[in-house]
Protein backbone atom coordinates (compact mmCIF):
# COMPACT_ATOMS: atom_id res chain seq x y z
CA UNK A 1 0.00 0.00 0.00
CA UNK A 2 3.19 2.31 1.15
CA UNK A 3 4.83 1.77 -2.76
CA UNK A 4 1.28 2.39 -4.38
CA UNK A 5 1.17 5.54 -3.00
CA UNK A 6 4.22 6.48 -3.34
CA UNK A 7 4.31 5.58 -6.81
CA UNK A 8 0.68 7.76 -6.97
CA UNK A 9 2.91 10.62 -6.10
CA UNK A 10 5.15 10.74 -8.99
CA UNK A 11 2.39 9.00 -11.38
CA UNK A 12 -0.66 11.82 -10.41
CA UNK A 13 0.91 14.89 -10.91
CA UNK A 14 2.93 13.72 -13.71
CA UNK A 15 -0.31 13.14 -15.95
CA UNK A 16 -1.85 16.56 -14.34
CA UNK A 17 1.38 18.32 -16.18
CA UNK A 18 0.98 16.13 -19.32
CA UNK A 19 -2.62 17.23 -19.34
CA UNK A 20 -1.89 20.99 -18.97
CA UNK A 21 0.91 20.75 -21.55
CA UNK A 22 -1.80 19.29 -24.43
CA UNK A 23 -4.57 21.21 -23.40
CA UNK A 24 -3.32 24.36 -22.02
CA UNK A 25 0.13 25.19 -24.03
CA UNK A 26 -1.00 23.28 -27.33
CA UNK A 27 -4.19 22.59 -27.91
CA UNK A 28 -5.94 26.41 -27.26
CA UNK A 29 -3.57 28.23 -28.84
CA UNK A 30 -3.35 26.05 -32.01
CA UNK A 31 -7.06 25.71 -32.52
CA UNK A 32 -7.98 29.39 -33.31
CA UNK A 33 -5.43 28.68 -35.83
CA UNK A 34 -6.76 26.02 -37.54
CA UNK A 35 -8.45 26.58 -40.86
CA UNK A 36 -12.43 27.20 -40.50
CA UNK A 37 -11.86 27.30 -37.17
CA UNK A 38 -14.29 30.73 -36.60
CA UNK A 39 -14.49 32.30 -33.18
CA UNK A 40 -17.51 30.81 -32.70
CA UNK A 41 -16.46 27.16 -32.95
CA UNK A 42 -13.47 28.13 -31.17
CA UNK A 43 -15.17 28.70 -27.91
CA UNK A 44 -18.29 26.23 -28.30
CA UNK A 45 -15.08 23.74 -28.09
CA UNK A 46 -13.24 25.55 -25.12
CA UNK A 47 -16.94 25.58 -23.55
CA UNK A 48 -16.32 21.69 -23.50
CA UNK A 49 -12.65 21.20 -22.97
CA UNK A 50 -12.10 23.33 -19.68
CA UNK A 51 -14.79 21.93 -18.08
CA UNK A 52 -13.56 18.88 -18.62
CA UNK A 53 -9.74 19.16 -18.00
CA UNK A 54 -10.94 20.92 -14.34
CA UNK A 55 -13.26 18.16 -13.15
CA UNK A 56 -10.20 16.02 -14.25
CA UNK A 57 -7.60 17.98 -12.66
CA UNK A 58 -10.33 17.93 -9.40
CA UNK A 59 -10.62 13.96 -9.97
CA UNK A 60 -6.46 14.08 -10.08
CA UNK A 61 -6.34 16.26 -7.14
CA UNK A 62 -8.67 13.50 -4.70
CA UNK A 63 -6.72 10.91 -5.53
CA UNK A 64 -3.31 12.68 -4.73
CA UNK A 65 -4.95 13.70 -1.69
CA UNK A 66 -5.77 9.82 -0.68
CA UNK A 67 -2.35 9.07 -1.47
CA UNK A 68 -0.72 11.35 1.05
CA UNK A 69 -2.01 9.75 3.94
CA UNK A 70 -0.16 6.63 3.95
CA UNK A 71 3.38 6.94 3.93
CA UNK A 72 2.79 10.50 5.72
CA UNK A 73 4.05 13.25 3.14
CA UNK A 74 6.24 15.50 4.08
CA UNK A 75 5.30 19.08 4.98
CA UNK A 76 6.32 20.82 1.08
CA UNK A 77 4.33 18.15 -0.05
CA UNK A 78 1.65 18.90 2.07
CA UNK A 79 2.11 22.72 0.85
CA UNK A 80 2.01 22.12 -2.48
CA UNK A 81 -0.80 19.86 -2.69
CA UNK A 82 -2.62 22.81 -0.41
CA UNK A 83 -1.39 25.42 -3.00
CA UNK A 84 -2.68 22.68 -6.03
CA UNK A 85 -5.91 23.08 -4.16
CA UNK A 86 -6.06 26.87 -4.00
CA UNK A 87 -5.42 27.23 -8.01
CA UNK A 88 -8.00 24.78 -9.10
CA UNK A 89 -10.41 26.42 -7.12
CA UNK A 90 -9.94 29.72 -7.98
CA UNK A 91 -10.15 28.72 -11.47
CA UNK A 92 -13.09 26.90 -11.21
CA UNK A 93 -15.05 29.47 -8.79
CA UNK A 94 -13.60 32.39 -9.01
CA UNK A 95 -12.30 32.64 -13.16
CA UNK A 96 -14.04 30.80 -14.96
CA UNK A 97 -17.62 32.72 -14.17
CA UNK A 98 -16.76 35.62 -15.73
CA UNK A 99 -15.10 33.62 -18.94
CA UNK A 100 -18.48 31.89 -19.33
CA UNK A 101 -20.47 35.04 -18.89
CA UNK A 102 -17.98 36.64 -21.60
CA UNK A 103 -18.04 33.33 -23.65
CA UNK A 104 -21.89 33.46 -23.54
CA UNK A 105 -21.98 37.01 -24.66
CA UNK A 106 -19.89 36.33 -28.10
CA UNK A 107 -21.86 33.61 -28.84
CA UNK A 108 -24.81 35.71 -28.63
CA UNK A 109 -23.53 37.67 -31.14
CA UNK A 110 -22.72 40.89 -28.64
CA UNK A 111 -19.40 42.78 -28.65
CA UNK A 112 -17.57 42.65 -25.49
CA UNK A 113 -14.63 44.57 -24.67
CA UNK A 114 -11.39 42.85 -23.75
CA UNK A 115 -11.07 40.44 -20.94
CA UNK A 116 -8.25 40.19 -18.20
CA UNK A 117 -9.96 36.74 -16.99
CA UNK A 118 -8.26 34.64 -20.15
CA UNK A 119 -5.21 36.07 -18.93
CA UNK A 120 -5.80 35.22 -14.84
CA UNK A 121 -6.31 31.62 -16.28
CA UNK A 122 -3.23 31.44 -18.12
CA UNK A 123 -1.58 32.28 -15.00
CA UNK A 124 -3.52 29.72 -12.55
CA UNK A 125 -2.83 27.14 -15.53
CA UNK A 126 0.86 28.28 -15.50
CA UNK A 127 1.16 28.55 -11.31
CA UNK A 128 -0.25 24.66 -11.72
CA UNK A 129 2.31 23.95 -13.98
CA UNK A 130 5.21 24.79 -11.55
CA UNK A 131 3.40 23.54 -8.42
CA UNK A 132 3.25 20.28 -10.39
CA UNK A 133 6.86 20.27 -11.28
CA UNK A 134 7.99 21.04 -7.52
CA UNK A 135 5.66 18.64 -6.30
CA UNK A 136 7.61 16.29 -8.38
CA UNK A 137 10.74 17.05 -7.83
CA UNK A 138 10.54 17.05 -3.85
CA UNK A 139 8.99 13.76 -4.20
CA UNK A 140 11.56 12.34 -6.57
CA UNK A 141 14.21 13.36 -3.58
CA UNK A 142 12.30 11.46 -1.11
CA UNK A 143 12.50 8.48 -2.86
CA UNK A 144 16.05 8.25 -4.71
CA UNK A 145 17.57 8.63 -1.07
CA UNK A 146 15.51 5.40 0.17
CA UNK A 147 16.33 3.47 -2.46
CA UNK A 148 20.32 4.22 -2.57
CA UNK A 149 19.92 3.29 0.97
CA UNK A 150 18.60 -0.17 0.13
CA UNK A 151 20.97 -1.08 -2.26
CA UNK A 152 24.09 -0.02 0.07
CA UNK A 153 22.72 -2.36 2.30
CA UNK A 154 22.31 -5.41 0.25
CA UNK A 155 25.70 -4.57 -1.55
CA UNK A 156 27.81 -2.36 0.68
CA UNK A 157 30.84 -3.52 -0.51
CA UNK A 158 29.60 -0.36 -3.43
CA UNK A 159 29.26 2.19 -0.78
CA UNK A 160 32.76 2.26 0.36
CA UNK A 161 34.10 2.86 -3.46
CA UNK A 162 31.76 5.68 -3.94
Amino acid sequence: MQRASLTLRLVIPAIWLGLIIAISFLETPLKFQAPGITLELGLGIGRLVFPAMNMTALVLLVFLTAAMIRPRASRSQWGLLIGLWVVLLIQVLVIRPPLNARTDALLAGQETAGSLWHYFYIAADGTSFVLLIIFVVVTARQLIPVTASKREQKHPEHSASA
